[in-house]
């Protein structure tokens, strides 16, 4: 280990960050009370994103710049504040992100008020991704407040279309150099070594005309399982849709023609926790329909979100499963469209993959478009970073049960040459991004602000 705590012991740090505690709060509270959910409507080409985002970058980047840091507005695209206390032309990044995904309903307290209860501030974003950002924030300006010296400069890259398609962040390292190493503070400690590739898409055929069903319409998102679905049927199947319900434990009803089965949502790194109402839907349907599109939908992802009636699965011993869900049906006369997302590990055979699944598509007259593409992204457990990340964290908790893993999200981390998600969901902590009711911890907070003073003081490496 290059750096370990009693190097700079003269600084109590816990001490300098339980005093600023109501200023760290205020500061938490006043972001997560701007809603920053993605707004086409309210767009520009300086707000890219719409205003609410914009708003969210505009607070951070001048509460740095009034803090003393230098800063950067790429266009609204991304922001950065750094701390630069040598000559070297190493740095260390810190990847957050501003925007978060849409509330939802049925929240317990408003989404964007930042109340605080039982000691948890509860607001849409504080786990995902603001109060990491406060968190690494404030580490950074507590080391510059004690004029603390470090080898490497370190750069805070705040981006804001994380949740959809990182357009910011690209833009961002189209005109910035990137730092080859850091980390994001967008999942969980003790840290995040590996995250699995992903490859999502569009499936559809020339036309969708069946003797059974009018439209099949379910699902928004490719990477949550469909927790609900509607088919317009065009024969009376009441008597056996309710039978169907009934043997497998489902929630759903018939209203006129519509036939409507309630799902479980989750995840798609995790397709296997919830309930795809669409594939039962046409599980159901595939006794009744002749088209191939409900027949290939059932046949081979009903139940098995890891490919096993392809032979196409496979369990990594590092990183797990693939897994593939369907997030979204559109289908009728006017619209076909099934998207897939698929996760898989880094030692997976995705040409194999290719191969097997085109030659199914072509046996069930299907066509993919949309296709996106991302490599795994895997730092060896055995590195220095995850080393130095990990101990930042033992030091702060003591805790050396819980080990660095990997997962099947992604996070900014992929973008890093060398990056690992480091945070800040602690063990044990129940995980609420994306949920109702979502909300941090204010003693997490503080402490996650102690693990990166040291987990940047370590990279950034103590200029003696």
């Amino acid at each position: 280990m290059r750096f370990i705590r009693k190097e700079y012991n003269y600084m109590n740090f816990k001490k300098i960050v339980y005093d600023n505690q109501e200023k760290i709060i205020k500061t938490f509270q006043e972001l997560l009370r701007i809603p920053s959910v993605l707004d086409y409507d309210s767009a520009t080409p300086n707000m890219p994103f719409g205003k609410n985002i914009n708003d969210a970058l505009t607070y951070m980047l001048e509460l740095a710049q009034k803090d003393g840091f230098n800063i950067i507005n790429d266009e609204g695209y991304a922001g950065e504040i750094s701390y630069k206390t040598s000559d070297s032309k190493e740095s260390v990044g810190i990847l957050c992100h501003l925007d978060v995904v849409p509330a939802g309903n049925k929240w317990t307290y408003p989404p964007y008020e930042a109340r605080i209860v039982d000691g948890k501030i509860y607001a849409r974003g504080a786990t995902d991704d603001k109060g990491p950002t406060i968190a690494s924030y404030y580490a950074l300006k507590f080391i510059k407040d004690a004029n603390i010296k470090l080898k490497k400069e370190i750069k805070i890259i705040l981006g804001t279309d994380e949740e959809t398609n990182w357009r910011g962040i690209e833009h961002y390292l189209k005109k910035y150099p990137m730092p080859s190493i850091g980390f994001a503070p967008d999942c969980s400690f003790p840290l995040v070594y590996g995250e699995k590739g992903r490859m999502s898409f569009d499936l559809s055929t020339k036309d969708f005309d069946d003797d059974v069903v009018e439209s099949i319409t379910g699902g928004n998102r490719y990477n949550v399982v469909m927790d609900e679905v509607e088919a317009v049927l065009k024969v009376n199947l009441e008597k056996e849709f309710n039978e169907y319900l009934s043997n497998h434990s489902l929630k759903g009803f018939v209203k006129d023609d519509k036939y409507i089965i309630e799902g479980v949502a989750a995840h798609a790194m995790e397709p296997e926790k919830g309930i795809n109402a669409g594939l039962h839907m046409c599980n159901f349907l595939k006794n009744y329909s002749k088209h191939p599109l409900i027949d290939f939908l059932a046949t081979y992802f009903y139940h098995d979100p890891y490919l096993k009636k392809m032979n196409l699965d496979y369990d990594d011993f590092e990183m797990g499963p693939i897994t593939v869900n369907v997030g979204i049906m559109e289908i009728s006369r006017n619209r076909i469209r099934v998207t897939l997302d698929s996760r898989f590990p880094v030692r997976y055979d995705i040409n194999r993959f290719n191969k097997v699944f085109n030659e199914l598509l072509v046996k069930y007259h299907l066509f993919i478009a949309n296709k996106t593409y991302k490599e795994p992204h895997y730092i060896s457990p055995n590195d220095e970073l995850v080393k130095q990340l990990y101990e930042a964290y033992v030091k702060n908790t003591g805790d050396t049960t819980n080990k660095p893993f990997t997962v099947g999200g992604g996070t900014y981390a992929g973008i890093l040459d060398k990056g690992v998600a480091y945070g800040m969901g602690f063990p044990g902590e129940v995980e609420l991004a994306h949920q109702k009711d979502e909300y941090l911890a204010i003693e997490s907070l503080l402490k996650g602000i102690l693990i990166y003073i040291d987990a940047i003081l370590s990279l950034g490496e103590i200029d003696a």
